[in-house]
């Protein structure tokens, strides 16, 4: 498998920023609000030569292969100058990777009185099954496929069912990660439902083609195939993680 060939050479460190050095990064717009929404919507490609032009209260975030920006109008920006600096690699290649997620241990964490609460946690890996998050989510590797929980505080059966089959998958006190059960083929179009007894979640998987592993490729295969979720928590990511190149 394509995929699986890329993984076992990618270190963990240099993987993003390899990726990121192959031809000419392309520049696209993944998110837009605003009066201007309707011109940038997300998966337009922009030229590096060209400009983008923005009203007051226009909000637009641009991905490439090596991160993002997000320009506010009112103004005109020129594109290629709106490239990100190089993001901050480990981060990402955690996200992207199909072959290390860890089996995650979470733990609750209490803050002193008049401390903001913690953020809510965020999958740390861009293909894992979110059980409580309905939608399309893109899959790149069917083999390395592995639920994920907010709440690792106590166990969780989750009941999988759809394309004929019953399955389980279960989850000990203080794991956040669990395996796909096999009994559930992962393919183009499969439609299942997680139910963990009080809610339930549908998901229906869409493959992805791996031959474009820049940021700029899993976005435009995230847009095409409307994984929405999926896309945002590539944007954060990769926001969060230009932020930590420049500190």
């Amino acid at each position: 498998m394509v995929w699986g060939r890329f993984a076992a050479k990618c270190a963990l460190a240099g993987c993003v920023a390899g990726l990121g050095a192959q031809a000419a990064a392309e520049t696209m717009v993944v998110r837009a609000t605003g009066p201007s929404a309707a011109t940038y919507k997300p998966g337009s490609k922009l030229a590096d030569g060209g400009s983008i032009a923005l009203k007051a209260g226009d909000v637009v975030t641009l991905l490439d292969a090596r991160g993002t920006r997000t320009l506010r109008g009112p103004g005109s920006f020129n594109v290629a100058a709106a490239n990100a600096a190089p993001a901050n690699s480990v981060m990402l290649s955690a996200l992207l990777d199909t072959k290390r997620v860890r089996r995650a241990r979470t733990g609750a964490v209490r803050g002193s009185v008049g401390e903001a609460p913690p953020a809510a946690p965020r999958r740390p890996n861009l293909w894992m099954v979110d059980v409580a998050q309905s939608g399309t989510l893109c899959i790149a590797d069917p083999a390395s496929v592995r639920l994920w929980r907010a709440d690792a505080s106590k166990p969780a059966t989750i009941g999988i069912s759809g394309e004929g089959v019953q399955a389980t998958a279960s989850f000990r006190m203080g794991e956040s990660v669990a395996p796909w059960p096999v009994a559930a083929p992962v393919r183009e179009g499969a439609a299942y439902r997680l139910s963990d007894g009080s809610r339930a979640a549908d998901v229906r998987f869409a493959l992805i083609d791996p031959a474009s592993l820049g940021l700029d490729g899993v976005a435009s295969g995230l847009i095409a195939h409307q994984c929405m979720a999926q896309l945002d928590l590539l944007v954060e990511t990769a926001t969060l993680s230009d932020r930590a190149a420049r500190n």
